[in-house]
């Protein structure tokens, strides 16, 4: 699935002065299976990129497509099955919910398409470290846990693109590798592609592309 951005401009960033490469005010194409980059310091749109990106806001200029359909004109229906099936997301403030345990916010997210079995699900959590979570509260976790936690949810389901908004802010240099390792693992086995929003550190990965804000 190709994204294009023809000419975007948020309402909200329209007064700010932008850099002739900016993503905001250009044509942009994410190609369908490229592992992208989006380069920003704050305040200039990345987690606003996601949540246009992923039809949450709408409150923009210019045109946001999936293969060529606006994505103002998709229906709640529509959405339903991208989010479930195309297009996964890692959000800034994780979304997690958090009277729930790992294991029911992981197992809930996973019942929709049913992609993994419960070991295979715990048998992420053990690669970065947290498979002793299982049945704890998400809410009672550190903030590193919870981004680990949020990161399996997002992969636990089929999908074309993975947005993922500062997923490792709280995370150390070796948490952040065996993240990135295991993301690039799922995105790869797939065929889909990912862009990945940072404020200027790279991880010590090698993108297919870098954008900036």
């Amino acid at each position: 699935m190709k994204i294009i951005l023809d000419h975007v401009m948020p309402d909200p960033l329209a007064s700010m002065t932008h850099s002739d490469d900016s993503i905001w005010g250009n044509f942009v194409e994410l190609e369908h299976g490229k592992k992208i980059v989006l380069n920003a310091s704050s305040g200039k749109g990345k987690s606003t990129f996601t949540t246009s990106v992923c039809g949450i806001r709408n409150d923009y200029t210019g045109k946001i497509l999936y293969d060529g359909q606006d994505l103002k004109s998709y229906s709640p229906e529509d959405w339903a099955e991208i989010r479930q099936k195309k297009v996964s997301v890692v959000f800034q403030d994780l979304q997690l919910f958090p009277k729930l345990t790992v294991e029911e916010n992981l197992l809930l997210k996973n019942s929709l398409t049913n992609t993994y079995s419960a070991s295979d699900i715990k048998q992420m959590l053990d690669h970065l470290g947290i498979a002793d979570k299982w049945g704890q509260q998400a809410g009672l976790l550190s903030m590193g846990q919870q981004q680990r936690v949020a990161i399996i949810r997002a992969l636990v389901q089929p999908y074309s693109w993975l947005i993922m908004d500062e997923p490792f802010s709280h995370l150390d240099k070796e948490n952040t590798r065996l993240c990135l390792e295991l993301i690039d693992k799922r995105t790869t086995e797939q065929g889909a592609g990912f862009v990945l929003t940072t404020l200027g550190d790279y991880h010590d990965f090698n993108y297919d592309q870098e954008l900036k804000l």
